[in-house]
């Protein structure tokens, strides 16, 4: 007990609306449906927890963010709360006074207990038809001093043991977990399999339809790594939990779903380290700062990329670090940094031609030359809203991509469009900004992604300046059919 107010608790409770008897009744009805029928907890108790920093013992932090996510509709974890994982009554951190009150970074028995927490509450909200939004997202100067060093460092081993006693294991009704088994070499190689199916699809359709399966693979997953498996089987595990959250972490970014997005990006680089891949976990942190620049906040995102270059390691492949910088270059290019823009870019053109193309691991497949142009062509036309002269290369990067691209990346190939008449427009060229516009909204309908909208958006507002244009005033119709009717308030794509 700290005497002080948990702050983190308070505010959720603020925002829950219910009366300290309330919650109490409901913690006692909750617990009693995930097999504790003996908890017993009054007002007082409740008062305790909030007023004085109390931390309640196991299981009643985990029946708390349960309520809590069902009751405003996002996920809650324990950390959410301002409680600390020790599973009895004891000292909590102090939330308000540390700059990094989710713990990070987590043991390696803490990581899969939080996956498998986080995508149960997930698969919740999602049977419950709820929508997961609200959260703040953790800045990326937080997340860089919490995960600097200890992403440099290797993973300790331990030998072969039976599945650890672990109260967050312990309840397999609260969070959609089932009783785990161990799993042999064929078992992960039908989950590694499974990873490419899910990546397909997400390249061709978007995020929106696929995420729930993702999640819920996911969470199996988890399960799965409660036991201790030999080495290289382990190891494999982690690997397919990495890229799974990586894929839930993109298809929640791709539906709007930014904080739940962000949570699994930073899992995505526990499991991979866990798994001896430091350069996936750059990779997955990489996606963060990707997130970050498309929120507008790009010096968030540039923290954010000195944490995935240094947590990559000396091991990571040219083609890699070629993808990095085209992060880093959007970054700059969103702040008006032209030159270090430009200089970024032509970095990474000499180390993505560097490359060999017979290294690069499964997570790299969809970083070819048609995805190194539209990187190229979104940073030049984020650079021409500060300078429209770059116009002009984000229109040849954008017509190189298109050409480029394999059957398979539908997405991918209408943002590429959207660049494109994007680069026209400011180059005030409206009708060649017309027929692509028009491409771009030939295949909206295909692809489940709120930052198609999101990007739609921009490049409607540059065809502001030619609504006196017949031509442009029909599309601008059409774009507003094409929009929802309710679009959620967003920052602009890119734009500091």
């Amino acid at each position: 007990m700290t005497g002080q107010t948990n702050t983190r608790l308070a505010d959720l409770f603020g925002l829950a609306g219910w009366s300290k008897g309330e919650l109490a009744r409901l913690v006692n009805r909750q617990a009693a449906a995930m097999g504790h029928p003996q908890l017993a907890t009054d007002t007082s108790r409740v008062r305790r927890w909030i007023d004085r920093g109390e931390t309640p013992r196991d299981p009643v932090p985990r029946v708390l963010a349960a309520l809590f996510t069902e009751r405003l509709g996002r996920v809650v974890t324990i950390e959410d709360l301002g409680f600390v994982r020790h599973g009895r009554a004891g000292r909590r951190q102090d939330v308000r006074k540390t700059e990094n009150p989710d713990g990070l970074p987590w043991a390696p028995d803490r990581t899969a207990a939080v996956l498998t927490e986080f995508t149960g509450m997930d698969l919740m909200l999602n049977r419950r038809g709820l929508v997961g939004a609200g959260a703040a997202l953790a800045a990326g100067s937080v997340l860089t001093n919490a995960m600097h060093d200890w992403l440099q460092t290797d993973p300790s081993r331990k030998g072969a043991a039976p599945r650890a006693i672990d109260p967050l294991h312990a309840d397999p009704a609260g969070f959609d977990r089932y009783e785990a088994a161990p799993i042999g070499s064929e078992e992960i190689e039908a989950l590694e399999h499974s990873v490419e199916v899910f990546r397909a699809w997400d390249a061709s359709r978007g995020g929106g339809l696929q995420r729930k399966a993702v999640v819920g693979q996911l969470n199996e997953v988890g399960g799965m790594l409660a036991y201790r498996h030999a080495d290289h089987l382990q190891r494999r595990l982690w690997g397919v939990a990495a890229n799974l959250a990586v894929l839930a972490g993109w298809m929640s970014h791709d539906v709007g779903l930014e904080p739940t997005a962000q949570k699994y990006f930073v899992i995505a680089a526990h499991a991979a380290r866990e798994g001896g891949d430091r350069p996936r976990a750059g990779e997955a942190l990489s996606r963060a700062a990707r997130q970050m620049v498309h929120l507008g906040r790009p010096d968030d995102a540039l923290d954010l990329m000195k944490l995935a270059k240094a947590g990559a390691g000396e091991r990571v492949l040219p083609r890699t670090q070629a993808m990095f910088h085209t992060i880093e270059a959007w970054a700059q290019a969103s702040m008006g940094r032209g030159q270090a823009m430009r200089r970024t870019l032509g970095e990474a053109e000499e180390l993505f031609v560097s490359d060999r193309l017979d290294e690069k691991p499964s997570w790299m497949q969809n970083f070819d030359e048609a995805d190194m142009h539209g990187m190229q062509a979104l940073a030049y036309r984020t650079l021409a809203e500060h300078d429209p002269s770059a116009a002009v290369p984000a229109q040849r990067h954008a017509k190189l991509a298109i050409e480029l691209r394999h059957g398979g990346h539908d997405r991918s190939k209408l943002f590429d469009h959207i660049s494109l008449a994007s680069a026209c427009f400011i180059a005030d060229d409206p009708e060649q900004a017309d027929r692509y516009a028009r491409l771009a909204l030939m295949s909206m309908g295909d692809t489940s992604s709120h930052r198609t909208w999101d990007r739609l958006r921009e490049m409607y507002r540059l065809t502001g300046q030619y609504a006196g244009y017949s031509r442009i005033e029909n599309l601008r119709e059409e774009i507003e059919l094409a929009l929802p009717r309710s679009p959620v308030n967003r920052p602009r794509t890119g734009q500091a």
